[in-house]
């Protein structure tokens, strides 16, 4: 099995007690992790697709982390996610997505 190319982080704000009661969790950061699945599985695109703990950047949450690019996506939606899945298909980040 040969590793992925991009390795997609959902922050799903577990706390180390387990539950996710966080303010991504809280706005929609379950339906990002199955909605960008189907679609990068639709589109071919090379990823896996997970969920983490808490980033910490909860005021700018639901927060995507794409890797090995290390792009930082903050206030992601679903119509996000397509913007940034095609643009990363270019090999481009959203800059107007981006956490600086």
């Amino acid at each position: 099995m040969k590793n992925p190319n991009y390795t997609i982080l959902v922050c799903n704000s577990y706390r180390i007690t387990g539950s996710s009661q966080g303010f991504c969790s809280k706005n929609g950061a379950v339906s990002l992790l199955e909605y960008l699945t189907e679609e990068c599985s639709d589109r071919g695109i090379d990823a896996v697709v997970t969920t983490t703990a808490c980033l910490n950047l909860c005021s700018q949450g639901p927060i995507v982390v794409i890797q090995p690019n290390n792009y930082w996506y903050g206030g992601v939606t679903a119509d996000k996610v397509d913007i940034i899945l095609d643009y990363l298909e270019k090999g481009e980040p959203v800059k107007k997505f981006l956490i600086e």
